[in-house]
């Protein structure tokens, strides 16, 4: 791995679009150029086989120069090809400095039009489907997204978006890469800041850091407390995340030699929510084991799909309106020597021209009230939004 030589602050001000933007806890990386692109497999990218085709691309690139990764995206559905390639250059730096106070977002211009799908109404009566199944069905938990078109007043100036939203939430995980959107006939960008990490690998050193419970933050101090405190004795969420934890650490206990899980959740924040998570680590039992091997195999974890996993999906294709693409999917990089980070991709978008289609989900338990998750998937929309500008709720 490159040494950083810069700051990441020069390396945020570098992003165009056409380059790749990865800015996480353990430093920030920026890309420039294809040396090579992963070719669609047939019969889909599979999780059996992506690990494979990768190295095998990485391994098959020569090496004259710079540091050799492949980066970019993998869908929410493993049947659908992953947007993954070998950058001509890469530029490495520490992690973004925590801004003493927020950035002010970028002035929004009037003439923003939005089209939800589903609307607040058809979200909270999918909601209740799901919630009425778990008595009549072995599902424990669902996932369920709704999205949004927006559509600018001119061109969206993606640097500036990215730049806000590293600058908004500095702690999390900040990513940009281009990829084919279907609803814009071409290329364009997919962009977010998530705070969760599916898994990273640093030598035989795993980690796992999976979010599962929301509460949207308030700007009073108290009331902000106050929901904090209620989340992290909630039984609901509580339970929500117990699913997903337990689902992570019976994945990754065969890959490991020793696994190291805290008794419970920590309760963290981001500028728009908190969250409970809880960061599962790991020492590799083979050290030949990749990044991508320990991501395929988590992939999609209960924090995005539900459980029992196969379950989940179909009541996902059965309630959604929409095509997830890659919200819900996997953002990051892996190298030759399989180190590597991948993140979930959440509060997030695609980006092309002036439009943009805004992700958001929210966990279905037991218990869910479909008024309550209709307001935690508006308070996720607001990572993107107050990187926008835009005051309207959606």
């Amino acid at each position: 791995m490159n040494r950083p030589s810069t700051r990441p602050e020069d390396l945020l001000a570098a992003y165009r679009t056409g380059r790749s933007f990865f800015a996480s806890h353990s430093g920030t990386l920026l890309t420039d150029g294809v040396r090579a692109e992963l070719p669609a497999c047939g019969g889909g990218d599979g999780a059996a086989t992506l690990p494979r085709r990768v190295d095998e691309l990485l391994r098959a690139t020569p090496r004259a120069s710079g540091e050799v990764i492949a980066v970019g995206a993998i869908p929410f559905d493993h049947d659908r090809p992953a947007y993954l390639t070998v950058p001509e250059a890469v530029r490495r730096s520490g992690r973004p400095p925590v801004a003493a106070e927020p950035p002010v977002a970028p002035e929004a211009t009037s003439g923003w039009r939005f089209a939800p799908e589903p609307d607040q109404r058809g979200y909270a009566a999918a909601v209740a489907d799901a919630v009425g199944r778990f008595a009549t069905s072995p599902l424990e938990k669902v996932v369920l997204g709704r999205t949004a078109m927006l559509t600018a007043p001119r061109p969206v100036d993606v640097a500036a978006l990215v730049a806000a939203l590293a600058g908004l939430d500095p702690t999390g995980y900040t990513f940009a890469v281009e990829m084919p959107l279907a609803w814009a006939g071409r290329r364009g960008q997919f962009v977010g800041a998530t705070p969760e990490l599916v898994v990273s690998r640093s030598g035989d050193r795993v980690l796992a850091y999976p979010h599962a419970g929301s509460a949207r933050r308030s700007p009073d101090p108290a009331l902000d407390r106050e929901r904090g405190e209620r989340l992290a004795a909630s039984p609901k969420d509580r339970h929500e995340h117990a699913v997903v934890i337990d689902d992570i650490v019976r994945v990754l206990r065969p890959f490991c030699r020793t696994l190291t899980v805290p008794p419970g959740p920590e309760l963290v924040s981001t500028r728009a929510m908190w969250h409970l998570a809880t960061r599962v680590e790991g020492v590799l039992a083979d050290p030949a084991t990749t990044s991508l091997d320990l991501a395929c195999a988590l992939h999609p974890t209960p924090a995005v799909g539900g459980k029992p996993t196969g379950l989940a999906r179909a009541v996902i294709g059965e309630l959604e309106p929409f095509d997830r693409n890659c919200f819900g999917g996997m953002v990051g990089w892996t190298d030759a020597a399989g180190d590597g980070e991948w993140v979930l991709a959440l509060r997030s978008a695609e980006v092309c021209g002036d439009r943009l289609r805004l992700f958001a989900g929210a966990g279905i338990v037991p218990g869910s009230v479909p008024d309550a998750e209709v307001a935690e998937t508006a308070a996720k929309f607001r990572t993107m939004l107050d990187a926008l500008g835009v005051a309207d709720e959606l």
